[in-house]
């Protein structure tokens, strides 16, 4: 800690001091709040308007509350800024309004981040600024610590507000949110857009008849996708359990029990290396249907997007990271194993599994040698052509050593019907036709379980159960699991999925 920054801490801690040796407690318990900032200032200016001001100009009276972000004091004067959650608006102090000792106290106390609480009416500034003239104010937290609040400069053109952030360090802002938050109102609205984005996602589903539930986060055998898990004990049980990596096991098993159309928007873990696009807990969105196979999750999907993008951004067609993109349907539908061999210069069904080894070597793909045909085959594809799908273009018919969950391609030998949804280079949502036979679903899983005795311990383990819930009888059945913090991060146009999670998952503190 800097000797400047000791000594910020300890003028604030004497100003505490100040405080409550006038008997006044510095960390209130509630206050009367009439308006919001934005409302304040809303109210003045329809009364404007209206020619609904008194006559000395002044609307009515508002009690408001807020952070202090900006104190200019003036001889017997001060303008100050507040900001609450919906705007920013500027206080008044006068003395001969306040008297003296309010004045003076005000002055002598508060600092940038002090939580304050005041009354008084609304005005217009000379120089056109909304403000309330403060006739009182109480404070109602105390800061110890300064924010890192920037440098505000105003635009002489335009009359933009430009800030020059005091907050730089990117991984300083992940670690220590709460000031981030404070003092960057851009990156709440990023939070704002995803509570949106979330809330457009139940309500269509809901729409079409889908069923919220919940399912176990805590499960003795974890499923549904290719992850390494967290593991945990359970004391009482004396059992070792799993953080959940997907919630497709246990969703599949509500269709089996009768119901029709289920969803879960969820928190799932996987214990995995962090990245711009991963995060090792992680929200997801998993939807399952009777009757549907993967045309139908197509049709659906394109849908779904389509209506959040709108509701969302206001248009089908967005700016991600410098390229326009569109949502509107239908989406480019292209096949794995033809878009990886256009990629290869050759087929890859005709290529053997060192072959395929020796091509990603060449590429400086990594773990190679501990790769299956179908590990290979993802990793080629990942490297080769993922970045050229810019444009919303669902991936078909994938390798059935990739797929464990899927059906088989009711045409093509060698592949499942399963889809992968990219964007941006980036994989958004992953979907089949469910796999319902319990037969060849054992058999799959034996063959995943060989892949783990070899060493590939993101391979999916025989789960018991499960193949018993499929033994009663699943339905034809189209399930797809999305990535929530992937979205959010295509429609606020955010470089990286730390940027919409409030607390990413971060190395330990030095």
């Amino acid at each position: 800690m800097s000797e400047e920054l000791n000594q910020i801490l300890r003028a604030r801690r004497e100003k505490l001091d100040a405080v409550r040796a006038r008997g006044v407690e510095p960390f209130g318990y509630s206050f009367d709040r009439s308006h919001g900032c934005g409302e304040a200032r809303a109210e003045f200016e329809a009364a404007e308007s209206g020619e609904a001001l008194d006559e000395t100009g002044h609307g009515g009276v508002v009690r408001v509350a807020g952070r202090v972000v900006g104190w200019r004091g003036h001889g017997k004067s001060a303008f100050a800024h507040i900001e609450d959650g919906t705007d920013r608006l500027q206080l008044y102090f006068k003395k001969n309004v306040l008297g003296g000792e309010a004045f003076d106290f005000a002055r002598e106390v508060l600092d940038l981040g002090d939580w304050v609480g005041v009354v008084g009416p609304t005005f217009r500034t000379r120089t056109g600024e909304v403000t309330v003239r403060v006739d009182g104010w109480e404070l109602l937290s105390k800061s110890l610590r300064p924010l890192p609040f920037g440098k505000v400069e105003v635009d002489p053109e335009t009359g933009e507000r430009v800030v020059h952030s005091g907050f730089s360090d990117q991984e300083s802002r992940y670690r220590l949110r709460a000031a981030d938050l404070a003092v960057n109102p851009e990156v709440r609205d990023v939070f704002r857009m995803r509570s949106r984005i979330v809330t457009e996602l139940r309500r269509f589903l809901d729409d079409e008849g889908f069923l919220e539930v919940e399912t176990p986060a805590l499960q003795p055998l974890y499923g549904g996708a290719a992850a390494r898990p967290f593991v945990t004990h359970h004391n009482a049980l004396d059992r070792q359990m799993f953080l959940r990596i997907a919630d497709e096991l246990y969703l599949k098993r509500l269709i089996v029990g009768g119901f029709e159309a289920v969803y879960e928007i969820a928190k799932d873990f996987r214990n995995e290396g962090v990245d711009r696009s991963h995060n090792p807990e992680f929200t997801m969105l998993e939807f399952y249907r009777a009757y549907w196979d993967y045309h139908d999750l197509m049709d659906f999907t394109e849908r779904l997007l389509g209506d959040v993008v709108q509701t969302a951004c206001g248009s089908e067609t967005i700016r991600i990271q410098g390229e326009e993109v569109s949502f509107a349907g239908p989406f480019a539908r292209i096949r794995f194993m033809e878009a990886l061999g256009e990629a290869l210069g050759a087929d890859p069904v005709g290529l053997s599994d060192d072959e395929l080894r020796e091509r990603a070597r060449r590429l400086g793909v990594s773990d190679v040698d501990r790769s299956g045909r179908g590990r290979l085959l993802d990793k080629l594809f990942g490297e080769l052509v993922e970045d050229r799908l810019v444009q919303p273009t669902f991936v078909m018919d994938h390798p059935i050593e990739l797929s464990p969950l899927a059906k088989p391609h009711r045409e093509t030998a060698g592949v499942v019907e399963r889809f992968e949804l990219y964007v941006c280079g980036r994989e958004l949502a992953n979907a089949f036709s469910e796999l319902n036979d319990p037969i060849d679903q054992r058999e799959r899983f034996e063959a995943q379980a060989a892949l783990r005795a070899e060493g590939d311990d993101e391979a999916h383990q025989v789960d018991e159960d499960y193949i018993r819930a499929l033994e009663y009888g699943l339905p034809p059945t189209g399930g797809l699991g999305m990535g929530v913090d992937r979205l959010v991060m295509l429609l606020t146009d955010q470089p990286s999925i730390r940027d919409v999670i409030l607390f990413p998952v971060l190395r330990a503190e030095e």
